[in-house]
């Protein structure tokens, strides 16, 4: 005997799930009208499409981030998708805000220990697979970072299309205030490292590398090449350490100098920056 099922019975589902109207009827149908079951079967066709999508690129989406009340706790979170049209739809920003919100409250030590949370009645993961069986297209949890400080500022960059997380020695609504003019900087000039100390030594050597072959092709003596590789990676270190870059709103000082003008101890102790693509 053929169950009935009512338009009821289907916005229901579809409010549950997010499903289309036509994806929730079929359900319900192939399931009886057990609306568990009727959810259980949308999960699984988002798992299927999940295998097939799992080529694709999702290289569109939207980063979010989030500070904690306190100033001394920051996330972002990378949710991506293949089409600026997903991408610009209230319910996946929303999902997007839900899942910052969820890692800020929790403070996972990585992505994976996110994805294996809960996410209302399933994981954060199964949430996810479910969102590519409504949507149809590839959707992935691309990145997840974490950022502690004595104040921390946060900027999201272009529409939801970048985020940084500034981490700062000093709490203070002037502090804070001063780390989103240098959030903005590291999201225009996206620097390696807060200072040369914090660059990663195989960098170093690549860059000494790197100057060495262009000073001797220049036809420098041998003798000369290391001298002039070091002033090219002094060069390197001005323009690629956040605290050495010129300031972008002053190019005559450092941000650096920017930061002591507004606190004489105020400087960056790490930084996060998140961008698609």
């Amino acid at each position: 005997m053929e169950v009935k099922i009512s338009a009821g019975d289907v916005k229901k589902l579809r409010d549950a799930t997010g499903a289309g109207m036509m994806d929730c009827k079929k359900a319900l149908t192939e399931a009886g009208g057990d609306f568990d079951e009727a959810i259980a079967i949308l999960r699984k066709k988002g798992q299927k499409l999940s295998a097939k999508r799992a080529d694709r690129h999702a290289k569109e989406g939207v980063v979010i981030a989030h500070v904690n009340a306190n100033r001394d706790k920051g996330v972002i979170i990378k949710l991506s998708c293949e089409t600026d049209f997903v991408a610009k739809n209230q319910d996946f920003v929303d999902l997007a805000q839900g899942i910052a919100d969820m890692a800020l409250n929790s403070f996972p030590n990585s992505k994976d220990d996110l994805l294996a949370m809960n996410f209302g009645d399933i994981t954060l993961q199964e949430k996810i697979t479910e969102q590519i069986g409504v949507i149809g297209e590839k959707v992935e949890l691309a990145d997840y970072q974490y950022l502690e400080a004595a104040g921390i500022a946060p900027y999201i960059h272009m529409g939801n299309k970048a985020a940084v997380l500034v981490g700062l020695n000093v709490e203070s609504d002037e502090a804070i205030a001063a780390g989103k003019n240098v959030a903005m900087q590291v999201a225009a000039m996206r620097p390696v490292a807060v200072s040369k100390d914090q660059v990663d030594s195989s960098v170093v050597e690549k860059e000494i590398e790197i100057g060495k072959e262009q000073a001797r092709q220049q036809g420098k003596p041998e003798a000369m090449l290391e001298k002039i590789a070091l002033g090219k990676l002094n060069k390197f270190f001005k323009e690629n350490t956040l605290l050495s870059q010129a300031y972008v709103r002053d190019g005559k000082q450092s941000v650096d100098q920017y930061l002591k003008s507004v606190n004489s101890d105020l400087t960056v102790t790490d930084f996060r920056h998140v961008e698609l693509g």
